[in-house]
């Protein structure tokens, strides 16, 4: 017994939780649901099974998305596109798809401008004809998909997987208590997003379905075709479109601000979504009212924002110091620049080199080796006697000796590109070689010495400012 007992394992040490830091952010509470209660399981906390499967689906958000699609497809089959309703089919996704971009993105998500209450009631009946969901809703999400980007709270993390990002997450029920805490006080406050919130469906089935439907019925007795074109298959378009800002702007492109999470700049994004692809920019500077900031890239829900503006429907349109924004750029280069540089050979660095003394360099370079000084630096340039541009006969001809003058002028003045590939050719220093030796000897002591360095702690060395360049003296009317 006694055995036994000792081979038990020791209990498991607890382990100490970090307190909750008070940010001022709660869970999402849905309005419409009065019994809510977010401490009951949620289907997500099991595994999908074949017995359970249909329970992880959102089922309203799949009608909506997939369905629907579908049947107006199939329904085209029968109902011919008229001219006046695709000129309206097309009038209607910028209506629907600036309630998105300008509205629940750049209004609500981000309060990246003021606006009137006229605006407000376009900008959500533009929202509710393009069916993702109401303003708060949406603008929730965002908010936890800014504050968490890429990582599990990430609502639509591309890390989950492309396709989950653009349309997953939408079809397939998330747990509430999973997702990241935002603060949307705000948007609680604001009347027109509680209204359009509460009376959703409503809102959806009017905008996105009856006013197409009506406009193209009573307009040019086009029925059928302003339910199906002006309707169900522009919302399909709208939808994608905008699903492209979760998928393809976090997977496609370049990030000239930050390479730090998934968000990218790419003008094809940019074209489906609105002006909405210049995701790296948006990213760092939420809320800045633009996406694109070159007067040529494409962004029309600028325009839009703008406009209003002129027309007093807008105000206070916030944008980021140039100033700052020219920082971000100026990092990022330099981190590319960094990333690069440490992937070229700049040589063997003079602190891991051998000193060696001007007789051992002599008598190796009687004995066939190749060497050559220059400014203290021995280089081995057996290899390229063959290749040098000027012939072997003056290369062959430094061979054993300090050529540091005849390599800065005195022969020829050679170009940086000459500088940086002699560095590649380093075997020694020279003992007594002056200023080499001594910040050789520093670096090994590990004392200050004045080295610009990159931000893997890389060495830079700028054209001009090689170690074997030596500036030749200047000229003067004493030296005559």
């Amino acid at each position: 017994m006694a055995s036994s007992s000792s081979s038990e394992a020791p209990p498991p040490v607890p382990v100490a939780e970090a307190e909750t830091f008070p940010d001022g952010t709660t869970d999402y509470v849905p309005l419409r649901k009065k019994n809510y209660d977010g401490r009951k399981p949620h289907i997500t906390d099991q595994p999908i099974t074949w017995a359970n499967w249909y329970q992880h689906v959102n089922w309203l958000n799949t009608t909506f998305i997939i369905f629907m699609p579908l049947i107006g497809l199939i329904s085209a089959y029968w109902i011919n596109l008229q001219y006046q309703t695709a000129i309206f089919a097309i009038a209607y996704y910028f209506f629907a798809g600036l309630g998105i971009t300008a509205g629940y993105h750049r209004l609500w998500a981000h309060s990246s401008y003021k606006a009137s209450l006229p605006l407000k009631i376009f900008l959500a009946a533009g929202g509710s004809a393009a069916v993702e969901g109401s303003a708060r809703w949406w603008s929730s999400l965002h908010r936890s998909h800014h504050r968490y980007t890429d990582t599990e709270k990430d609502p639509y993390s591309v890390r989950k997987g492309l396709l989950y990002s653009h349309i997953g997450w939408m079809v397939m029920k998330q747990n509430p208590r999973r997702i990241g805490r935002t603060d949307i006080t705000d948007l609680n406050d604001d009347a027109v997003v509680v209204w359009q919130h509460r009376n959703y469906l409503m809102s959806v089935v009017t905008m996105a379905l009856v006013v197409p439907t009506l406009v193209c019925g009573l307009g040019w007795g086009d029925f059928w075709g302003g339910f199906v074109y002006g309707g169900i298959l522009r919302i399909f378009f709208i939808q994608q479109a905008t699903f492209c800002v979760n998928s393809l702007a976090h997977w496609l492109g370049d990030q000239p601000f930050d390479d730090r999470n998934s968000p990218k700049d790419h003008v094809i994004t940019a074209l489906v979504t609105l002006g909405e692809g210049y995701h790296n920019f948006h990213h760092e500077f939420p809320s800045d009212f633009r996406n694109a900031i070159e007067w040529w890239q494409y962004d029309p829900t600028k325009w839009f924002i703008w406009t209003t503006k002129q027309l007093g429907l807008a105000y206070n349109l916030k944008t980021f110091p140039q100033n700052e924004i020219e920082k971000g750029r100026v990092q990022q280069l330099q981190k590319k620049l960094d990333q690069k540089r440490s992937s070229l050979d700049w040589g063997i660095p003079l602190e891991s080199l051998p000193v060696v003394s001007w007789d051992d360099f002599v008598e190796q370079s009687k004995e066939g080796k190749a060497w050559i000084a220059i400014a203290g630096v021995i280089h081995d340039v057996g290899k390229f006697i063959a290749d040098h541009p000027g012939g072997k006969a003056l290369i062959s001809s430094a061979v054993g000796k300090d050529a540091t003058a005849v390599f800065n002028g005195g022969v020829y003045n050679h170009s940086n590109a000459a500088h940086n590939l002699l560095s590649t050719m380093r075997v020694g220093v020279l003992r007594g070689g002056c200023e080499v030796e001594i910040w050789k000897r520093a670096q090994a002591e590990n004392k200050d010495v004045a080295a610009v360095t990159d931000s893997s702690g890389q060495r830079i060395v700028r054209a001009g400012d090689q170690l074997t360049r030596v500036t030749r003296p200047l000229t003067t009317a004493d030296t005559a």
